[in-house]
């Protein structure tokens, strides 16, 4: 039975990194103290210092050889089990689609787990929650790394079908035999029409769809692809931590105190930053809750009961108990990780709202 010193030690993890979320917050929303402009340097500090260097300090330091592979192989597992129904979904479902299963299973299975699930396991189950949680972001890597080619591969779909656009004196006209669409704010910036509507009057903009269904050869796709992961910073520090990891706890070596220092100084501003960060991030919103209230039920439904169900049943069906299985389903339900899904966020918004002035793509 869980204990009144157990929810203390606890609420002490996680209060700390909400304070630091608030802070950022405040620091754009209320008191002014950052300027909206300002923002994205301290996302970029985040990005590429101190969550890399976070990232590294805790891979670096576990030990390949002493995983454990059943948890693995569940995380694996219900990956697998979440993938198969959003496909079924997108497939027989009047309501699927693809571009929303695409988020649905980030939202299942991608989760902030050092940032949010360290402090917090560690408080409940101390260092083999911590272990856990550090063996489950690694994987996560190259759960990461599919997702980007997934997305890579979409937006080159919808960039290819929205080819060769012609413009006359600041508006956009289509050639003869080629399919005209409406900008709108409806239905994701894009409404069919049948023609003969004033542009002016509906403040829409015409665009025209070229070669419809031309995308990318698939080598330069993965090329594309492959681009995108090597400038994710958190994707070195992970595979260099692994390596590390491996290399020291083969041949028994230690990490020069001086290098050590040098990424600690950094790495422990990590959680801190992060927060902020994901703060700022909030405060730069229109609204708290953006989505809508029957959206944000959705998605909390597939953040708390579908993706830890599906772990859940991947953990008992391996033959996991106790505290391993305790923690599985704990850290499905942390956080997403929010600088991926800005980056999906971002993406889709060039796939999808596509801004045209004066004939030219920005």
């Amino acid at each position: 039975m869980i204990g009144w010193e157990d929810v203390y030690k606890v609420v002490v993890a996680m209060v700390p990194l909400y304070v630091a979320l608030m802070l950022g917050y405040g620091s754009v929303k209320w008191w002014r103290i950052i300027p909206r402009e300002q923002c994205d340097a301290i996302n970029r500090l985040v990005c590429y210092f101190t969550m890399p260097l976070f990232t590294f300090e805790f891979t670096a330091h576990i030990d390949p050889f002493k995983m454990n592979f059943l948890f693995i192989g569940a995380d694996t597992i219900s990956k697998f089990i979440i993938v198969l129904v959003l496909v079924l979904w997108a497939k027989f479902s009047s309501k699927g689609s693809y571009g929303w299963s695409i988020t649905s299973f980030s939202l299942c299975t991608l989760t902030n787990a050092l940032v949010v699930g360290v402090p917090m396991l560690k408080a409940m189950y101390g260092p083999t929650g911590v272990d856990l949680v550090v063996q489950s972001s690694v994987v996560q890597v190259i759960w990461l790394s599919l997702l980007l080619f997934v997305l890579e591969f979409r937006r080159a779909g919808i960039e290819g079908a929205t080819a060769n656009i012609i413009v006359d004196d600041g508006a956009l006209k289509p050639k003869a035999t080629s399919a005209t669409i409406i900008g709108s704010n409806n239905n994701n910036g894009f409404d069919d029409v049948n023609g003969g509507k004033d542009l002016e009057a509906t403040s829409t903009t015409t665009l025209e769809i070229g070669d419809v269904g031309t995308r990318p050869p698939f080598r330069k796709l993965m090329k594309l692809v492959w681009i995108k992961l090597a400038m994710n910073p958190n994707s070195y520090g992970c595979v260099i931590g692994i390596s590390w990891a491996f290399i020291s706890n083969r041949w028994n070596l230690e990490m020069p105190s001086i290098v050590e220092g040098s990424i600690s100084i950094m790495s422990k501003t990590g959680t801190g930053t992060a927060m902020f960060s994901m703060g700022i991030f909030m405060a730069l919103q229109e609204k708290v809750i953006a989505c809508g209230t029957s959206m944000t039920v959705f998605g909390l439904v597939l953040k708390f009961i579908a993706g830890p169900a599906a772990m859940a049943i991947s953990c008992i069906a391996v033959g996991l108990r106790g505290d391993v299985l305790k923690v599985a389903i704990i850290q499905f339900k942390e956080a997403n990780s929010m600088r991926e899904r800005e980056r999906e966020r971002e993406w889709w918004n060039k796939c999808t709202h596509t801004k045209y002035r004066k004939g030219i793509h920005t």
